[in-house]
């Protein structure tokens, strides 16, 4: 993120706070698209988010970064709307996944000669023709897996895999330990994984 003039900001400097927003505005809408029902309320949420500030810059002291703050913002204005507590969540709140396994357990055998072993090895994508890989039906197959993602899944995947922040940053804002983070940053890519596995290849036989 390009270092805006905080200053600039508070004294109302238009130009600051377009930049601001150019910035944060997409990663604050998927967001708001976790918790939301539609993207006309994802919309809202972040126009609120927004509005709120600026009314709050003043009261910004640094203690986390302004992306951190202003995004903190939106989670707590979205859990709101979504009529969940906008308060540091539970772990098993965050994880409503139930027992949901890595990797399918059909996919090892459980007993003979080779227990705990492969059954069906993980698929080679390597082979499969680059048109497919980057088309936007592709694309599209990830954005539903992570749409029926639990919310704690989803916000994971989305601040670590597609808005690129770290460990650290994305604990900090969801106020959660950084191994309950792996925990639900693992299943979500286990899950995105299975979904692209069964569109990338052609059924097989389980002997």
């Amino acid at each position: 993120m390009t270092e805006v003039d905080l200053q600039a900001l508070r004294r109302g400097d238009e130009l600051a706070f377009r930049m601001l927003v150019k910035e944060l505005h997409s990663t604050l809408f998927r967001l708001a698209m976790i918790y939301s029902p539609s993207r006309a309320i994802a919309e809202e949420t972040v126009q609120e988010t927004w509005l709120a500030v600026i009314r709050g810059l003043d009261g910004y002291a640094g203690r986390a970064s302004l992306r951190t703050w202003v995004c903190r913002i939106l989670v707590n204005i979205a859990r709101r709307r979504a009529g969940i507590e906008a308060r540091s969540l539970p772990f098993s709140t965050l994880d409503d996944d139930g027992d949901f396994p890595a990797v399918a357990p059909d996919r090892f055998f459980e007993t003979g000669p080779r227990p705990g072993q492969w059954r069906v090895m993980p698929s080679d994508w390597s082979r499969v023709p680059e048109d497919k890989l980057l088309s936007w039906e592709l694309h599209g197959v990830v954005a539903e897996a992570i749409a029926e993602l639990p919310p704690g899944q989803r916000e994971v995947i989305t601040l670590r895999d597609i808005e690129g922040w770290t460990t650290a940053e994305v604990s900090e804002l969801l106020a959660i330990e950084d191994g309950n983070q792996r925990v639900l940053l693992h299943r979500a890519r286990s899950r995105v994984r299975q979904a692209l596995e069964n569109y990338l290849s052609p059924p097989r036989a389980v002997a």
